[in-house]
């Protein structure tokens, strides 16, 4: 087994092809994919791929560059959306003062409003937090106060010390192809000392497709590259790897189902 836990199968690069890009991942191994929304527009197109398809399963959410334009989205419609049975995540959501393409302020209400449904849904948050760190640690270890959820931050690029901070907050971090790039050598240590069981792999396709498939558009089949390189990294077999991060998936994305094999 071997999940993709974060993939846009609906964006340009990917949804053209949609069928063989699918087809192209299974044949690599791959065994689920989480496909994830960052509009309220594209909830229903998301979430009926998942229906669609046995092995694929649906977030709802909003991504912080889409803050503003989702200002008065009220935390029902966002409940509301995670009753269906295909969705098995909130997100993703967070925090980016890279673009800056939404008001902070807004971002940062709308974060604490996913953390809420996160809480009280019992669904695993989907966190992206791009050169707003300080601002991501305060407010989960605030929300963490009120009550504990399930969440984990997604193509993890950031520090070593936030990475403690959020694996001592319960967090789970996920690895996309970025760990495999020449100068992310930080990244690279931290990916070889993170905790067997707070690991998950990702592509974030259709973007960062990882060495050795650099300027391509990115593609679920690539994280059993990433996967590879990370178990090179670790030290253990690239077939361990991915049965761990597996079972890292359905530990915390409690609401998927594991394929059934046949005996």
């Amino acid at each position: 087994m071997l999940i993709d836990s974060h993939c846009h199968l609906n964006y340009k690069g990917v949804a053209e092809d949609q069928q063989g890009v699918l087809a192209r991942a299974r044949a690599a191994g791959v065994t689920g994919f989480l496909n994830i929304s960052t509009r309220q527009s594209e909830w229903d197109a998301v979430v009926a791929v998942a229906e669609a398809e046995p092995d694929v399963w649906a977030s709802v959410g909003i991504h912080p560059h889409e803050a503003d334009a989702h200002a008065d989205l009220g935390a029902e419609a966002l409940r509301a959306a995670t009753a269906h049975p295909r969705v098995i995540a909130i997100g993703e959501t967070g925090l980016d003062y890279y673009y800056d393409h939404s008001d902070r302020a807004v971002q940062r209400a709308l974060f604490r409003m996913h953390i809420g449904v996160a809480r009280d849904t019992g669904l695993p948050l989907i966190i992206h937090t791009r050169d707003a760190e300080a601002d991501t640690a305060e407010i989960l270890a605030d929300e963490m106060g009120k009550g504990a959820f399930p969440a984990l931050i997604h193509c993890f690029t950031a520090s070593a010390d936030f990475a403690r901070t959020v694996l001592d907050l319960g967090l789970t971090i996920s690895l996309s192809g970025i760990v495999t790039f020449k100068n992310a050598r930080d990244l690279q240590e931290i990916a070889r000392e993170l905790p067997e069981q707070r690991m998950l792999v990702e592509t974030d396709a259709p973007f960062l497709a990882p060495i050795p498939h650099r300027g391509k558009p990115c593609e679920p089949a690539f994280v059993a590259d990433t996967c590879a390189f990370v178990a090179q990294l670790r030290g253990v077999s690239r077939e361990d790897l991915a049965e761990t991060t597996s079972a890292n998936f359905f530990r915390l994305f409690t609401k998927a189902q594991p394929p059934q094999v046949a005996l």
